[in-house]
């Protein structure tokens, strides 16, 4: 479905869009007050942004400038957002879950000017590095309950207010600030969070995001009345495309969930058309399913499996264009007895999910598939703002990230990595140059570092990550991804590292599914004090080497995990291990767990 209106700038799509539903009381944007969702207007949302850019020119913001939101997802993070893209200014959003010395060097190669955060926790972070970030003039806070301003501090409202007074004496200054911006200008710069070494700034214009949003909106259907649940950082470029700019371009409505936790909850009560998300929510869900299943009397469980071997059958004949009147038949009693009531999870109006961050294992795009919750699975990066291709609802095939956007071209390299050239290729990394022509070379292809193939429909697989190829000491080539994901499969395993650059064999350092883990330990009469405690009983440890083997059973030699250390705690983003976008940090995780790992391989000679 084409967007609303038509636009080649985001502050040209922020002024039609706003325009056009401006007699409309549908909700534009929708977040949680007092225990209840409450609704924004398009034209409460474009009265917001307009005081609060006047605001910020009153403080002498100017188009090219540098400023930041420090911020979890909230419509104050939209219309901060909006506010500087009308102003011509660059915004460099940076992930709440960050460190005050990872926000000072992302402050500092910036050259950040002003700084929007949300909160008092923020705002500490933030005080403790000001007097190091020599460009950095004012810090504006979203919830000013109990925060103290004054100085460079100031709350938000506040800042409005000076937009309305500087409105007054400057009644003109927005139009032609807009005016003055065109398509190849900087819209922001959005620093990689990285699994190895500094982040690097990823610089996007207006016109690398307006064809993207353009591209993903006519392969995705959203409308005037669709509703999407937001929960994935606004910071990441995933969600700010699609389900923030496409959305907006749209006419559709965003619902921000209180957060990851509440998920679930949310999910009952916004009842969205449209979700975007990455696979860990499917791994989530598809977990608690199987556990409800397995905990249920023998006559359910018989029922649950008969329904889903219909589902995955109807779904073959679907796909195949011909459905027999008997599986048809089936087919409706199985979605009353079962898909009916896993459908009310989601609050019973999804049309599909949209899954990107990660690769989504086949198994899961399939269980949901046969259950008819779609999924449509798309691949991109930061520097390709982002999407590259993407499954469509006419056209999808689980394993694959689907085929190229409209305006992308994608080729594999000798090597095997994927290439991509279009509108949407960053213009390079700011104030680097030189990482700059390592991935982008002088015909303009830039350099996924992914390995990939195309299928012989034309669909492309991802199978890894370029410097994640394991190379082991007999030289054999491995990807550790396609494993990893195999294992995943386990409803005992939460998280799983794959270990073996240049080692004889494979290991594993796996984080178990500790709830449904505890129930085999309180199954069998295991007594045990704490996680530490419980992963090293020898009947958990015998568990989890018989699901090894079972699961690895058609890999080659060279590919199956020989040893494994079970972990006691989830690798989480706040101890490091891995990205904001779930991706885990390889080295950093060997190097904390480095003393497991030796152990794995301290009689290998």
């Amino acid at each position: 479905m084409p967007v609303a209106v038509d636009f080649g700038t985001i502050n040209e799509m922020f002024e039609k869009v706003t325009t056009k539903y401006a007699d409309i009381n549908r909700p534009m944007l929708m977040h949680k007050i007092e225990k209840q969702y409450v609704g924004i207007s398009y034209k409460e949302y474009r009265t917001r942004v307009e005081h609060f850019a006047l605001g910020l020119a009153s403080l002498g913001v100017k188009q090219g400038d540098r400023l930041s939101i420090v911020a979890e997802n909230r419509p104050d993070w939209v219309i901060s957002d909006m506010a500087m893209v009308i102003l011509g200014a660059v915004n460099v959003p940076i992930y709440p879950t960050l460190t005050p010395k990872q926000i000072e060097y992302i402050f500092n190669d910036a050259g950040v000017k002003v700084a929007v955060v949300s909160n008092l926790y923020q705002l500490n972070k933030v005080l403790k590095i000001q007097k190091e970030v020599k460009t950095l003039k004012r810090i504006i806070v979203m919830s000013e309950k109990d925060v103290p301003t004054g100085g460079t501090v100031l709350g938000f409202s506040s800042v409005q207010g000076m937009g309305r007074e500087f409105h007054k004496e400057n009644p003109d200054y927005l139009r032609k600030s807009m005016s003055r911006i065109k398509p190849e200008d900087l819209l922001t710069i959005i620093y990689t969070s990285g699994t190895t070494g500094n982040p690097k700034g990823v610089m996007l214009t207006h016109r690398n995001l307006v064809t993207n949003i353009k591209a993903s909106a006519e392969i995705i259907s959203l409308g005037e009345e669709d509703v999407l649940l937001s929960f994935l950082p606004l910071c990441h470029s995933f969600e700010r495309m699609a389900g923030y700019y496409t959305a907006m371009a749209c006419g559709s409505t965003v619902a921000y969930a209180e957060s990851v936790e509440t998920v679930r909850d949310n999910l009952l009560e916004v009842r969205p058309t449209v979700v975007t998300t990455v696979p860990r929510l499917f791994e989530r869900i598809h977990s608690r399913i199987q556990k409800q299943v397995d905990s249920s009397p023998a006559p359910r469980r018989k029922i649950f499996h008969w329904a889903l071997n219909i589902g995955k059958d109807y779904a073959k004949a679907r796909k195949a264009g011909a459905i027999p009147a008997m599986l048809h038949a089936k087919h409706r009693i199985a979605s009353k007895l079962v898909f009916s009531k896993l459908k009310e999870r989601t609050g019973g109006r999804i049309k599909y999910f949209v899954s990107g961050g990660a690769a989504l294992p086949r198994v899961l795009g399939e269980f949901f598939e046969a259950v008819g919750i779609q999924i449509l699975e798309g691949y991109g990066l930061t520097e390709t703002s982002p999407v590259l291709t993407a499954n469509r609802l006419d056209d999808y095939k689980f394993g694959t990230v689907g085929k190229p956007i409209h305006g992308v071209q994608i080729k594999i390299a000798e090597d095997g990595e994927i290439l991509a050239k279009g509108p949407n290729i960053m213009v390079g990394y700011y104030n680097n140059p030189k990482a700059t022509a390592e991935v982008i070379d002088k015909d303009g292809w830039f350099h996924t570092g992914d390995i990939g193939m195309f299928d012989s429909e034309g669909h492309l697989m991802i199978t890894d990550r370029k410097k994640h190829l394991f190379v082991s000491s007999g030289g054999k080539n491995i990807a550790p991804q396609p494993i990893e994901n195999l294992f995943l499969e386990s409803k005992y395993v939460d998280q799983f590292v794959l270990v073996g650059d240049g080692r004889m064999f494979l290991s594993a350092l796996i984080v178990p599914e500790f709830e449904i883990l505890k129930e085999f330990a309180t199954e069998r009469n295991i007594t045990y004090g704490d996680q530490e405690d419980l992963i090293h009983m020898k009947d958990v440890q015998k568990l989890f080497q018989t699901e090894i083997d079972r699961l690895q059973k058609d890999l080659p030699a060279y590919e199956r995990v020989r040893r494994f250390e079970l972990l006691p705690q989830t690798l989480t983003v706040e101890g490091g291990e891995i990205t904001p976008t779930m991706k885990v940090k390889r080295r950093t995780v060997e190097e904390k767990f480095s003393h497991l790992i030796e152990k794995m391989y301290a009689d290998v000679s």
